[in-house]
């Protein structure tokens, strides 16, 4: 059982459901991966941010991930590998490919189920970002992307430079932390 923080972790289609991880050949992680076949992907909240650092730079070869987090290891429906509890949301995958690109390799799997926290789900029941205080990693800086700034399509009905309702911190040309208007 190990737990592995990866940064490089999306989508890839919606028909069929399939999600990937991105791996550095030579970790624990990676050779466990090849081995199973099968993997959890845990959505953290920054809630555990401590935890998540953590289990990114120790190695499941050495250290068991769970005990020294605390953190709670629950069975999965599909796969081997367990859920955690602490995540608010946890997806159940196994490898269709796998495909190595230099300094990683890309683990393609199909989503075999998704399990959510209800409260972190909106009235459509789609998880909301801000309710999952989701945590991302961009240039090695931990960051909380729940800003909502605009509903998909958004471009369909409005022409450039006037975004309706978008964040004003968000809007272009303006800079983060100024509070003036979105141009109409």
């Amino acid at each position: 059982m190990n737990i592995c923080a990866s940064a490089e972790t999306f989508m890839v289609s919606l028909k069929p459901n399939l999600m990937c991880t991105c791996l550095r050949p030579q970790t624990f992680s990676n050779g466990l991966l090849r081995e199973t076949g099968e993997w959890v992907i845990n959505f953290p909240s920054a809630d555990i941010l401590w935890q998540v650092d953590y289990c990114g730079q120790v190695s499941g070869r050495d250290v068991d991930k769970f005990a020294a987090t605390g953190l709670t290891p629950l069975p999965a429906l599909h796969v081997r590998a367990p859920l955690i509890k602490e995540c608010p949301i946890n997806v159940e995958c196994r490898v269709r490919e796998l495909a190595s690109f230099g300094s990683h390799d890309l683990f393609v799997g199909d989503i075999l189920a998704i399990h959510a926290d209800e409260e972190v789900l909106d009235e459509e029941e789609r998880p909301n970002p801000r309710l999952m205080r989701v945590v991302a990693l961009c240039n090695r800086e931990y960051w909380q992307p729940s800003t909502y700034l605009a509903r998909l399509r958004f471009s369909q009905s409005n022409p450039p430079g006037t975004v309706r309702g978008l964040a004003p911190e968000a809007s272009p040309g303006s800079a983060p932390g100024k509070t003036e208007e979105a141009s109409e």
